[in-house]
């Protein structure tokens, strides 16, 4: 016996005759909405399915056309499988359509079939003739479709949305291009995003008018509508390909074969700045009304992307540098979104940052050089502080950094520059030895420590031999001028104002003792804190201070009084080196001692004749 189905090439399945009552010998069937395939929301990455993607702050609309090919959805069939009569052979269908999404949580959609092309023949069967299309081409019933999500976003890993169809009976009858009357269907969708893996799923119920009637024995009723799929997303997602599942049954009939059609589909889209076209071809998996033996749908779609602002500044994330941090416009594209910068600190109040200020605890002023920015030329000499080897005393420049701004020192008079001289504090002569220039010649050992003039780097006081010739007849503490200089440095524990115990520096504590206890007239000692580059300035100031402090608490516990002394910590505001090397540091982490007050002038070395006389103590 024959069969109606639908046209499905690989399963036979039985299909009863539809018996009317009453029929004549020739009765004849009326047509109904055959098509079971019902093109997506515009805007989804599937065919059938629905990404629910209703991202955008701003109204976004989708426009788009899908084209569909149908071979065989409806035929009468042998007992043996060939084809008796293809009611329906071939339909050529394109879905016009479009969408809107407000409010990023509410969609709106309509979508019109219009059959372009629509054919098959006569088929009789048992006294019923089933007609093919009355019309090649038709319009199929208009949908309009509302859908909210209820939670979870697009590029999340679940979506949910509660939304409705209604279709409108715009379609032909007679063309199996509608079901001549109204039908709703309530739905509920969902989608996700699992890194990789995009999915859609679908659940829904088709209320259909009362005056449906039955095909060929089966009835065209309220069914539940179902569609599943899931892929791969490409290239940051702008490619999806994967297979959809979409089918309906009828519930008076349910999960019946004629009354069940389920169909499948493998497809992809890819996406192209605002245009997105997809291709994809199926099957029906059972011979149900209106699942063909080959479906062919391809889709090309204006769909832009949402104009989102991610973090709420106001700015679009298309046109923010920072789309997850809230900022402030600005016409710098690299900055447009960007939260300001922190106000920039400013510790000496000079107006320049402290990441660009030389000297940021001075208040100074601004230069072109980095080395000099924000600080001070203190003796005015033309050459800034952090250059100057002498900040407070005015002096040419040198290419010599220990001497560039210092002026030229004779400090015994004698016209031999210190620099060259010999005997600095004691009037000489100039002789063409450096070991001798500048000092008297009358006395081989003025000191009398028992070395030579000659060889003695303090000729003018008495000391003890030492390899070094710098140091060689120099005692530990001498005064020179107004200072009390030392040849041996105070040494401190690491990073601490705690002086290292052991004879090296009681030595030279216990040296200095002895020349302000020799020297009553000094009335008045201020002991210095230096320290190297390394470290914040800051830092290093407080711990200069600390240590000329940690001097001054020796002397006093030592039987100084306490009038006598006054400390105070340049930090590493004035170096004596450079400190780029090891030699230099170590040479710059010194405690000087200058006689600020003196009631009388110090001890002074008998004047050569012919000498001038010594300038007075300070």
């Amino acid at each position: 016996m024959a069969r109606v189905r639908g046209g499905l090439g690989l399963a036979v399945l039985t299909a009863a005759m539809w018996i009317a009552a009453p029929r004549s010998a020739h009765a004849q069937a009326t047509g109904f909405a055959l098509d079971r395939y019902e093109p997506s929301e515009r805007g989804s990455h599937w065919f059938a399915l629905d990404s629910l993607d209703m991202r955008g702050e701003r109204p976004r609309a989708a426009l788009g056309v899908v084209a569909g090919y149908q071979r065989r959805p409806l035929a009468i069939y042998e007992p043996d499988g060939s084809v008796r009569a293809a009611i329906v052979g071939h339909v050529l269908t394109t879905h016009v359509g479009g969408s809107l999404v407000l409010w990023e949580r509410l969609r709106v959609g309509a979508n019109l079939p219009v059959l372009l092309y629509n054919e098959g023949e006569r088929g009789t069967l048992r006294g019923v003739t089933y007609e093919p299309p009355a019309n090649a081409q038709s319009l199929g019933d208009a949908r309009l479709s509302i859908d909210a999500r209820l939670f979870g976003r697009s590029d999340g890993a679940l979506t949910v949305g509660l939304g409705a169809q209604l279709w409108v009976p715009t379609g032909s009858v007679s063309s199996y291009a509608g079901d001549g009357g109204v039908r709703a269907a309530p739905r509920v969708q969902a989608a996700g995003v699992i890194g990789p893996l995009a999915y859609a799923g679908r659940v829904g119920v088709t209320f259909r008018s009362p005056d449906a009637a039955d095909f060929a024995s089966v009835p065209i009723d309220h069914d539940l509508t179902y569609g599943v799929s899931a892929g791969g997303r490409l290239l940051d997602g702008r490619v999806v390909v994967g297979p959809e599942l979409y089918g309906t049954t009828v519930f008076a009939d349910a999960f019946k074969t004629r009354s069940s059609p389920l169909e499948i589909l493998l497809g992809g889209h890819a996406t192209f700045g605002d245009l997105r076209a997809g291709l994809g071809a199926g099957t029906g998996l059972v011979s149900g009304y209106g699942a063909p033996a080959l479906r062919v749908l391809a889709s090309l779609e204006w769909a832009p992307g949402p104009l989102l602002d991610t973090d709420g500044d106001g700015v679009l994330d298309k046109d923010d540098a920072c789309p997850t941090r809230a900022g402030v416009r600005s016409d710098d594209p690299t900055k447009n979104g960007c939260p300001p910068p922190p106000p920039a600190v400013d510790t000496d109040g000079d107006g320049i940052p402290d990441s660009e200020d030389a000297c940021m605890d001075v208040f100074g002023v601004r230069t072109n050089d980095p080395r000099t920015n924000g600080c001070i030329d203190r003796d005015k000499d033309g050459i800034m502080d952090p250059l100057d080897a002498c900040p407070f005393e005015a002096g040419p420049p040198s290419q010599d950094p220990k001497k560039n701004g210092c002026p030229p020192r004779d400090q015994d008079g004698d016209g031999v520059p210190d620099e060259e001289d010999a005997c600095p504090a004691v009037p000489g002569v100039k002789t063409s030895d450096r070991k001798t220039n500048g000092c008297p010649m009358e006395h081989p050992d003025r000191d009398g420590d028992g070395i030579p003039n000659e060889l003695d780097a303090c000729p003018d006081f008495a000391g003890k031999p030492d390899p070094d010739p710098t140091k060689n007849g120099c005692p530990k503490a001498y005064v020179v001028g107004d200072q009390i200089r030392i040849t041996e440095q105070v040494r401190f524990k690491v990073n601490r104002a705690v002086i290292e115990p052991g004879k090296d520096s009681e030595e030279v504590l216990e040296a200095v003792l002895l020349v302000l206890q020799e020297n009553p007239t000094i009335t008045k000692l201020r002991v210095e804190g230096h320290t190297d580059n390394r470290g914040a300035a800051v830092a290093n100031k407080k711990l200069s201070e600390a240590r000329a402090a940690a001097v001054v608490a020796w002397l006093v516990e030592h039987g100084v009084d306490k009038s006598r002394l006054t400390s105070v910590g340049h930090g590493m505001e004035r170096p004596i080196d450079a400190n780029d090397t090891e030699a230099g540091r170590q040479a710059n982490r010194r405690v000087e001692f200058h006689i600020e007050t003196s009631a009388a002038p110090g001890p002074q070395p008998p004047p050569s004749p012919g000498a001038p006389p010594a300038p007075p103590a300070p």
